[in-house]
């Protein structure tokens, strides 16, 4: 078992690959009461289209698939995992986003029980013809809930605007016509391919032992078969530089409108610590211009265009990567107009070290908040491991980002061409 000490911030993780090719942390948190664990699959709702373990071709599975297999795994023969969790005194959920799956529980008490349900269940798919017609009822009214979610059309129709080709664009639960299409075997087909341990992380943060929990969960995964790991193969579509379109407004019923800008950013081929130091530099550099207590910020909120709602955001994984910026607001062309002033006017000036300094004092301070959740740990470890970035070196290397970095991201990556518009304006009466 391997030992990682993080003098800087006083943690001390534990890791693991074991003989299936699973990879396990275990972070000890003494004097914490609770305990979380994450069991989370490298796979996500824009992985529609690959090759199956034990295949040759390439085959494209029905869009919203991994979210309708996220659903399906906490039912087996004995009826509802999350009774069992419950019985156990845990609070369990999942989540599906564009390239993770992620099943967890959180508890207080009998820690090895909920642990073992957790590799359990997860590693015992059971899916029949009647069960996954059941659940294409529950999900459609799922994506039907979602359909009248104004915050949601905003950015999903910002995505679709943004992207011609990549599945990034559809909708993680994919449409009501596209979860009909599913099938038994579909299902299989994904969770074999994709859940295998190779391609999967277990976290555990809490008040927990290293080595007795590391004894246990080896003893559970050697008690099971699985087939020999091969290689993942992905597949996605060209994707031009330029948006699909540059703006839509869509009418709803709402009470306030809404505006969201977003940068199609070209996807990083960036791994580690490169990839971890782009990504920062991107998020401070949105901070500065936009976050709370910049001039362009202050402006706008004496304007009234923008309200506590308005935020700034940067993803990048694999495959893509998008900036958004946006929120509710009374008029969403001025707002639309004045981004982009923002914008155009600070590739002329630049960002200054005075602004840099203070949003990295500001995301430092917000990061070492953060790991006192055990939660945030396990999930943001989770969500970093896939790119072989380790989250407890954030410190470090937001401490060297210096602002010709972030000027020169500003100026090359924040292009005209690769802008688009969302707005959600009141339908009329």
């Amino acid at each position: 078992m391997e030992q990682m000490s993080f003098k800087q911030l006083n943690e001390t993780i534990y890791k693991e690959v074991l003989p299936n090719g699973l990879t396990v942390f275990i972070l000890p948190k003494p004097g914490y009461h609770k305990t979380f664990a994450t069991f989370t699959t490298n796979y996500g709702s824009i992985d529609n289209h690959f090759v199956p373990i034990g295949g040759e071709e390439p085959v494209s599975v029905p869009d919203g698939i991994a979210h309708f297999l996220e659903h399906k795994m906490f039912e087996d023969e004995q009826g509802d995992v999350f009774h069992t969790f419950g019985e156990q005194g845990a609070s369990a959920n999942a989540f599906t986003s564009f390239t993770k799956t992620a099943y967890l529980f959180s508890s207080t008490q009998s820690i090895d029980e909920n642990l073992e349900t957790l590799l359990d269940f997860v590693q015992h798919p059971y899916f029949t013809v009647d069960s996954v017609e059941k659940e294409k009822g529950i999900i459609e009214q799922e994506i039907r809930m979602y359909e009248d979610n104004a915050d949601w059309q905003l950015f999903f129709r910002l995505l679709r605007n943004m992207y011609h080709n990549h599945p990034v664009k559809i909708d993680i639960a994919g449409t009501v016509d596209s979860i009909q299409e599913i099938t038994k075997e579909d299902l299989y087909t994904c969770y074999e391919t994709f859940y295998h341990p190779s391609n999967m992380v277990l976290f555990i943060a809490g008040e927990a032992n290293p080595e007795h929990m590391m004894g246990l969960i080896k003893e559970n995964q050697s008690s099971k078969t699985f087939k020999e790991p091969e290689e993942i193969t992905r597949k996605f579509e060209n994707e031009p530089e330029h948006v699909a379109n540059e703006r839509s407004v869509t009418p709803m019923s709402v009470n306030t409108p809404k505006c969201m800008v977003g940068y199609k950013i070209p996807p990083s081929d960036k791994q580690g610590n490169d990839l971890l130091r782009y990504e920062l530099s991107m998020d401070l550099l949105l901070e500065m211009l936009f976050g709370t207590g910049s001039d362009a910020h202050e402006s706008l909120y004496a304007d009234g265009l923008i309200d506590d709602s308005f935020s700034t955001d940067f993803s990048v994984d694999r495959s893509f990567s998008f900036a958004v910026i946006g929120g509710d607001t009374s008029n969403p062309d001025e707002l639309e107009k004045r981004i982009n002033q923002i914008m155009e006017n600070a590739k002329v000036s630049g960002v200054s070290r005075e602004q840099l300094e203070r949003v990295r004092k500001k995301r430092i301070g917000n990061f070492l908040k953060q790991l006192n959740s055990p939660e945030f740990i396990a999930n943001q470890y989770t969500g970093y491991v896939f790119s072989n970035i380790h989250l407890f070196e954030m410190l470090p290397v937001l401490e060297t980002i210096t602002y010709e970095e972030i000027n020169e991201l500003l100026r090359s990556q924040f292009k005209k061409n690769r802008q688009a518009v969302s707005q959600i304006v009141k339908k009329a009466n």
